[in-house]
């Protein structure tokens, strides 16, 4: 995966009109317990392993019996808690479109955009006889490219429509002034999802070059582009040259490093042989004060790319990008072919997901939140909200505490700390505020039209946000979707509808356990604030450094051995985590249930807490997050997240948290010997 700064947000995401800060819970103020009477222990007994001790492999132990009697599904790559949901709101959110599709409405209504926008993807009788005509206007463009000014303007154009350029140009809320938006540059150029795949010399990365080569000729084939083969071949070169440019995915969470403005007029500086003026001008984006260039090193040696590369190179580049963008919109062949490589390959996927669900995907990424208004009327009740609200106050006072405890802050940094959290803005189940679909037209025939025009609205949507200021009431992530994230320069943290479920947020259980759950994420998106990068950022979404040296030299001290811990875990035999790639989710993890611990002993208001299921209140906590790991991965899979994803393993965030916290040893006797044993003095502690 090609992260770009929203992504990284989002990446501050558990695997974006807005809420009102609520009033805060003054340290002195009385949390009420939520009642006991008639609510269940939310315990999954029947998933658990009673012959691991949680000592030796938490995860195990909880989860051991539903992962040795659950197979993964023949279209997926991943299996466990986050799918289970997502798939059950996608057929929620199937029983809507089914709704918008069986009605006669009126051109223009919400309800004929998303049943139109379904009836055109699911319509393939259309889409194989239209085959790649759609794409001929596109490819005559290409084919039209003269000389490097030409070149300029067609990066323009590709950005626009999201077709692939060797970098991307995208929006943000200003790292420096958080009240207005920036435009950056982020690398791109790609085809494979990490820059290591190009140069990692074990036999799965060299065979998986080989298949993507073949892969980009088999596409070239099937859209009527002759010459594949050499083309495949001059494609993989470029690529190759461009991926040992890209900064590694590592140094893309230091977010001090990223932000570097230059003036329009100071690009130049930047590309001396690059037509900005053109690129700019067909951007619509001459009125900026400047562009942040997220990677500097890499523009100027693109540069020269750009300069040593033919023109019949980059045509064959952009065809394939082209064509790559718009292969799951075109014809069954395409789709396939698409499905073989990206799923097959890279994740292992046996056969592909059934249409419908695909479409399901589809309209949520282009008509989501018309999707989301009747989404949450249905399957968010306002109980839910309310108790999840007292729950994240809870969790803002156990840091709040937890920061005034810390006994390795000085108090200089501890108030800066503690005025950057009575700022988060927390965000729960829907906007307050929906995105606008009017000026998108939809028609029931013409899918690659459809999302051509909403590709036009969102980029005209882009440029009017630009004018300011920032839209708070926004959100990154539709209500239907199963995730959480934090936003550093908007400084809050959002919580979908669709999480809000078992095994996160049980209703109908106790305390404890959606403690251990949502209780746990909500302190993992707080905790994005306060890690490697969120840190970075001030209460007021400012990127600037708010700590003392010495503090920082003991955050570094202290989340480098964070990082230590995880690169020692084996994902497969030949392949460990990434400890510094992962270092921020983990973080987040560790923090989260550190911090819903104690979030949950504050809630009991000096009672004590219930036996429910023979587990003690703490006890059930720890369960509670072992029990939202719960999933199996495909091997293939398993080694593309490890390369690409800046979250570790599911097992390693179960286990990987707990052992750095003390009442985990307490809880379940774990002892000198066991597997997840770390003595007192190697067990990490941040926040």
């Amino acid at each position: 995966m090609r992260y770009s700064l929203i992504a990284l947000a989002c990446a501050c995401a558990l695997s974006a009109c807005s809420q009102a800060p609520e009033q805060r819970t003054n340290s002195s103020e009385t949390i009420v317990q939520q009642p006991v009477e008639q609510l269940e222990s939310g315990v999954y007994l029947q998933n658990f392993d009673s012959s691991v001790k949680p000592g030796d492999d938490f995860f195990q132990y909880v989860n051991g019996s539903w992962l040795e009697k659950t197979d993964i599904p023949a279209d997926k790559a991943s299996y466990g808690a986050f799918h289970i949901l997502h798939e059950k709101s996608q057929e929620d959110v199937m029983a809507i479109i089914n709704e918008a599709s069986a009605g006669n409405f009126a051109a223009g209504s919400d309800e004929q955009k998303v049943g139109d926008l379904y009836s055109s993807y699911m319509d393939m009788d259309t889409r194989n006889a239209l085959g790649v005509t759609p794409l001929q206007p596109e490819l005559a463009k290409i084919a039209a490219l003269q000389n490097k000014t030409d070149l300029a303007a067609y990066f323009a154009y590709a950005n626009r429509y999201g077709y692939g350029a060797p970098f991307a140009i995208n929006q943000y809320v200003d790292f420096k002034n958080p009240q207005t938006y920036m435009i950056y540059a982020w690398q791109g150029g790609i085809g494979l999802p990490e820059r290591e795949y190009y140069f990692k010399d074990d036999e799965a990365t060299r065979n998986i070059r080989a298949k993507y080569q073949a892969h980009i000729a088999t596409v070239l084939t099937l859209a009527g582009i002759d010459g594949a083969e050499a083309k495949a071949q001059s494609i993989m070169a470029l690529e190759t040259r461009i991926a040992g440019e890209h900064m590694k995915k590592e140094q893309t969470r230091d977010m001090v490093a990223l932000y570097n403005k230059y003036p329009l007029d100071q690009l130049s500086d930047l590309m001396p042989d690059f037509a900005w003026d053109v690129f700019m001008r067909d951007m619509q984006l001459t009125s900026l004060d400047g562009l942040v260039v997220t990677q500097v090193d890499y523009m100027k040696a693109l540069n020269q790319i750009i300069q040593d590369t033919d023109m019949d190179t980059w045509k064959a580049f952009l065809q394939w990008h082209l064509v790559n963008a718009n292969a799951a919109r075109l014809n069954d062949a395409l789709d396939q072919a698409n499905f073989e490589f990206y799923s097959k390959v890279m994740q292992g996927v046996e056969e592909q997901l059934p249409q419908w669900r695909r479409g399901v995907n589809l309209l949520n990424g282009h008509v989501g939140e018309v999707i989301g208004k009747v989404y949450v009327k249905k399957h968010f009740p306002p109980e839910a909200k309310a108790r999840m609200e007292k729950m994240v106050q809870n969790l803002l006072l156990a840091y709040e505490q937890s920061i005034k405890q810390l006994d390795w802050m000085t108090e200089e940094t501890r108030v800066q700390a503690l005025d950057k959290l009575s700022k988060f803005t927390p965000k729960i189940g829907y906007p307050d505020k929906w995105q606008d679909y009017t000026a998108l037209t939809i028609s029931k025939d013409d899918l690659f039209g459809n999302l051509r025009r909403s590709a036009e609205v969102k980029y005209a949507q882009m440029l009017e946000k630009q004018q300011g200021p920032v839209r708070k009431y926004e959100w990154n992530m539709t209500p239907q979707t199963v995730n959480a994230y934090y936003s550093p320069p908007s400084n809050e943290i959002v919580f979908p509808a669709a999480i809000l479920q078992p095994p996160f947020f049980n209703m109908e259980a106790e305390d404890a356990v959606n403690y251990g759950g949502i209780g746990a994420v909500i302190g993992h998106e707080i905790g994005h604030g306060f890690d490697d990068s969120g840190s970075t950022f001030d209460g007021d979404g400012v990127l600037r450094n708010w700590w003392t040296d010495n503090d920082r030299d003991e955050f570094k001290r202290r989340t480098s051995e964070l990082v230590a811990q995880y690169s020692g875990f084996q994902a497969l035999p030949d392949l460990n985590v990434n400890g510094e790639f992962t270092l921020g989710e983990n973080i987040g993890d560790l923090g989260g249930i550190s911090i819903a611990l104690k979030a949950y002993h504050l809630s009991l208001n000096g009672q004590e807490a219930p036996v429910m299921d023979g587990f003690t209140g703490d006890q059930r906590v720890f369960i509670g997050f072992g029990q939202v790991w719960a999933a199996k991965q495909r091997e293939e899979a398993l080694r593309t997240q490890v390369s690409t994803d800046p979250h570790s393993p599911a097992k390693f965030r179960a286990n990987g948290s707990v052992r750095n916290v003390p009442e985990f040893y307490t809880a379940f006797d774990v002892k000198p010997g066991d597997a997840l044993y770390l003595a007192p003095e190697q067990r990490v502690k941040i926040w």
